[in-house]
Parts: structure tokens; C-alpha cells; sequence
């Protein structure tokens, strides 16, 4: 059990150190001996923990996400709260989940930059990425309006409102390189709270 722990443990220590080395040089620039250089391994020894540079991007990605998720599903999992209560709740989570990850966010967009030069469609990659995310807000949205807690809205525009939030909050971390999104998170909430039917 410690041999995985231990494995673990430096698979992260590798994502950190690998994250600054995609910020210093750019996706496309990066090799796998830059990172090991960085990392003071062997290219031999990364083969163990990564296949490749993208192995090693994606699960960086893959273990946010994941992470994302959890934190989601414990807070469906929660007792006593409203529909409302859920979506502000799994919103601030995902805000702040984009926060801690500022740096993570400036590689994926470097990445996608790189995509788009080879041709490739990153809304698709995007997508494909947050499907699940998706599903979590439209569970929260339907439960609401089934419930009679949420005004009978179009489902796709809701959905769309609150995962616009979420790309704004991309492109302000990322690309305008601010560290404080609280007026996204307000801005959220009044959306949320504007969704809930007002009962007299």
C-alpha cells in the first residue's frame, strides 16, 4: 500500500513541477526532457510515472476534474438543502475549483491554442471534458423545476447561463490573469436566486 502511496505522491510532485514547465515554455515547446530536467530524473524514470508530455497534461486535468466531482457529488449528497441552495453551493465549488487551479488553466489554453493550429476543434475537446459537469447542473436544474422551486425556465438556456459563468471565469483567470473572482460568485448567486419562484 505505501509503494502506491509513495507512487502517488511523486506522480504529483512530477504535475507540479511539470505545470511549470508548460508555463514557462508553452505546450507546444515542451519536451519530456525539459520536465525531467526540471523534475531532477531521467527521462527513463518519468516513462515510469507518464507516457508523455500529454499523458502527463491530461492527468493533470483528469485529477482536477476529479476532485471537481467529488466535491459535487458530496454536496448532492447533503441533507436538508434546497435546489437553490445545491446549485449556489456546486457553483462557488466549481469558481473556487477554477481559482486553485489558475495555473492549470493558463497550460489547458495554451494547449487549445495549439490544437486550433493543428486543425483540430477544441469546443469539441472542451466539451467532451465537461459533459459530466453538464449533467450535474441540469440535474440540479430539473429537480428545481420538477420540485416547483424553479420557474418553469428553458432548461438548455439555464444550463447555458450558468456554464457561461464558468467560461468567464476561465477567461479571467487565464487570460486577464486575475486572482479574485468574488464578483463572479455574487454575480452567480443573484442568477440562482433569480431562478427560484418567489413565493408569497
Amino acid at each position: 500500500m505505501s509503494i502506491v502511496v509513495e507512487h502517488e505522491k511523486r506522480r504529483h510532485e512530477i504535475l507540479e513541477k511539470a505545470l511549470d514547465v508548460f508555463m514557462d515554455e508553452g505546450f507546444e515547446d515542451v519536451t519530456f526532457q525539459k520536465i525531467a530536467d526540471r523534475c531532477g530524473i531521467t527521462r527513463t524514470t518519468l516513462y515510469i510515472y507518464f507516457k508523455n508530455k500529454r499523458d502527463i497534461f491530461n492527468y493533470s486535468i483528469k485529477q482536477m476534474l476529479q476532485g471537481l466531482e467529488d466535491n459535487i457529488a458530496a454536496i448532492r449528497a447533503r441533507q436538508g438543502l434546497s435546489h437553490t441552495e445545491q446549485l449556489v453551493l456546486v457553483m462557488t465549488t466549481i469558481l473556487e475549483k477554477l481559482q486553485e487551479n489558475q495555473r492549470l488553466l493558463i497550460v489547458v489554453l495554451n494547449y487549445l491554442s495549439y490544437l486550433k493550429k493543428g486543425d483540430h476543434d477544441p469546443d469539441y475537446r472542451v466539451r467532451r471534458r465537461t459533459v459530466r459537469l453538464r449533467h450535474f447542473l441540469n440535474a440540479i436544474l430539473i429537480e428545481g423545476i420538477r420540485s416547483g422551486e424553479f420557474a418553469l425556465i428553458n432548461l438548455k438556456e439555464a444550463n447555458e447561463a450558468l456554464y457561461g459563468f464558468l467560461e468567464a471565469a476561465v477567461f479571467r483567470l487565464s487570460i486577464l490573469h486575475r486572482s479574485n473572482i468574488d464578483d463572479l460568485k455574487k454575480a452567480m448567486t443573484m442568477l440562482v436566486r433569480l431562478l427560484a419562484v418567489k413565493h408569497t
